[in-house]
């Protein structure tokens, strides 16, 4: 991995800094053409975070009945899907691209090869999201002759306009070039290093680009063979339970391609950010190879209670997602003992007194840990969302939102800001301005989190569906009993809530933008050295970086758990309305 020789500390403000001083940027000046990209994908991720934020209060507060006065009702179902697009697709997919471009460079040592071959993914990501967004937009504003109020998950019978369903497929698509920009790269120096382990930041990324053009395949066949073509009136309907079993076959494994980045995050630099080392390197590449064998065939836990699918292969969808907690157990277990490491070496002692000596004041490190707090509590109320029976109690109700917004809103979104405070100055040669407002951004984020989130999981026990501009609530005439408080003590704990995120999501901005404007430094507050993990890759099996093996086995998985439902539906006509109705 890429070192910096040394570090040093001021003496007036206590900061560390890289030395010697013509290393202070070591990234930037090490790799210029990757670090140009990543600094674009980041400029993109950040402006559809701050859009997409933004129509996330305004649901807040008007679902809730606080405020309504931004759009109408029937306006509000462009804002929910300007929300899910802008924030779970193009924040995500533009922030992980830079994220792993950064990984793969400096974990291989070099840079972009083909930088042109980086200019053609990003552009078509960014075309696809201009598309898409403009889509979108046209629900708001009528000099736009489009519309694509079909919310996040696009699946019929709900129908958008052609170059919202382009758009999405041009994101894909520019994704997976991405994804071969990095293996070409492993390539390259597989080529220069015979028999060397693969580093471990490299492994991440190559699995996770393994499972996503898994994962992919089945949005990539309904968008491009079915919705497109309806969408243009080339084929009059399609088989509303194919395609939602195609989203769906996506749907679930995308958390893990928002996820996998974070725990790159998690493993990797939040231990030297503790003050330690990754306590196993090779427990990580387990976890990793894990995640690839076990995302993908697990959607159909998301269709429980669709008709067409038999019990059976609902309950393989329910065991293979049970699985799922395994790696995210071992993660639990092998991130906290790196940090408690890290505690102990800054002199930390006592059964949970060493938790006083981590840094809790470093943004970028108590983003991640709050992230990864947040996370767990995510994970349990996942557990719910996957068991057949107890699925059902929750099911399209705002107990869903609520878990999601754990997940990808919090364990995703948190720590992907947070560790953006510890790689901008990399990539801009500046130090972090308004540091103090920076250092508080976090714990605000947190607190608007836990308010929102708590509210929508007991608002789920009580009923209040989801997906709805105007829920009924006891004003007007429908009540729902809640479970522990009242409902509108819960509506205003979201509404509280979701101002929070937003102010907290200002924060960021405002600090990332001041920076990003603001003059290069002599000194940056951080280095670039990740140092070696307590258990290294040579104590593994070599079987691990077996990469043909373990995508062979991904794909018997795959075909095992979808191939008889998926011939089941397809009997029906896939380009049918499905079966008939059966009398009863």
């Amino acid at each position: 991995m890429a070192t910096i020789d040394d570090t040093a500390t001021d003496t007036e403000t206590g900061e560390e800094y890289a030395t010697p001083p013509e290393e202070r940027s070591a990234y930037l000046d090490r790799y210029p053409s990757a670090a140009r990209i990543v600094r674009w994908c980041f400029l993109v991720a950040f402006g559809a975070l701050g859009v997409g934020g933004l129509f996330g209060m305004i649901q807040a507060l008007h679902r809730t009945g606080v405020f309504r006065g931004f759009v109408s009702s029937s306006d509000y179902y462009s804002v929910l899907t300007g929300h899910g697009v802008l924030l779970v697709l193009v924040f995500t997919t533009f922030f992980i691209a830079g994220l792993f471009t950064w990984a793969v460079t400096q974990s291989l040592e070099m840079d972009l090869p083909r930088p042109r071959l980086a200019v053609t993914w990003f552009s078509m990501i960014l075309l696809g999201t201009v598309l898409a967004g403009t889509a979108i937009l046209g629900g708001l504003v009528d000099q736009i002759p489009a519309s694509a109020d079909v919310l996040y998950t696009m699946y019929s019978p709900m129908q958008a306009h052609p170059i919202f369903y382009i758009g999405a497929a041009l994101i894909i698509v520019g994704s997976w070039i991405a994804g071969a920009n990095y293996f070409l790269m492993y390539r390259d120096w597989r080529a220069e290093n015979a028999g060397e382990r693969i580093p471990l930041q490299t492994f991440m990324v190559l699995t996770t680009f393994l499972m996503w053009y898994l994962a992919t395949v089945g949005i990539a066949i309904e968008v491009v063979v079915f919705l497109i073509p309806w969408s243009l009136g080339l084929i009059s309907e399609v088989n509303p339970l194919f395609t939602r079993t195609l989203f769906w076959y996506f749907g679930h494994p995308v958390v893990y391609f928002w996820l996998m980045p974070a725990y790159l995050i998690w493993y990797t630099i939040l231990p030297k950010l503790s003050g330690g080392r990754l306590f196993s390197d090779p427990l990580a590449r387990v976890v990793f190879v894990l995640f690839l064998l076990l995302s993908t065939p697990t959607g159909i836990h998301h269709q429980y209670v669709d008709p067409g699918i038999p019990e059976g292969f609902k309950f393989v969808a329910m065991t293979n997602t049970m699985f799922l907690l395994l790696p995210s157990l071992l993660t639990a277990f092998t991130v906290v003992a790196s940090i408690e490491h890290g505690a102990r070496q800054n002199g930390g002692g006592g059964l949970f007194g060493w938790l006083k000596n981590l840094p809790w004041d470093n943004p970028a490190f108590s983003g991640c840990t709050l992230a990864g707090l947040m996370f767990a509590a995510g994970g349990f109320s996942g557990m719910i969302n996957a068991g057949m029976n107890i699925n059902y109690l929750i099911h399209n109700t705002l107990w869903v939102p609520g878990h999601f917004h754990l997940t990808v809103g919090t364990a995703s979104a948190l720590t992907f800001m947070a560790i953006t405070y510890w790689l901008l100055p990399q990539l801009t040669g500046k130090r972090i301005r308004n540091y103090t407002i920076a250092s508080i951004q976090p714990y605000v984020w947190f607190i608007g989190m836990f308010l929102m989130s708590n509210a929508m999981h007991r608002a789920g026990l009580a009923g209040v569906p989801r997906r709805t501009a105007e829920p009924q609530y006891p004003s007007q005439g429908i009540t729902f009993e809640g479970v522990v408080g009242g409902v509108s003590e819960m509506r205003l704990q979201i509404a509280i809530g979701g101002v929070l995120l937003t102010v907290s999501l200002a924060m960021f901005l405002y600090v990332i933008a001041t920076t990003w404007l603001g003059p290069r430094s002599e000194r940056i507050r951080v280095n670039g050295r990740i140092p070696k993990p307590l258990s290294s890759a040579d104590d593994s099996p070599r079987v691990l970086d077996n990469m043909k093996l373990w995508i062979a086995i991904a794909v018997v998985l795959v075909l095992l758990t979808y191939g008889p439902p998926v011939a089941s539906i397809v009997a029906d006509g896939i380009f049918a309305g499905g079966s008939a109705p059966v009398p009863v």
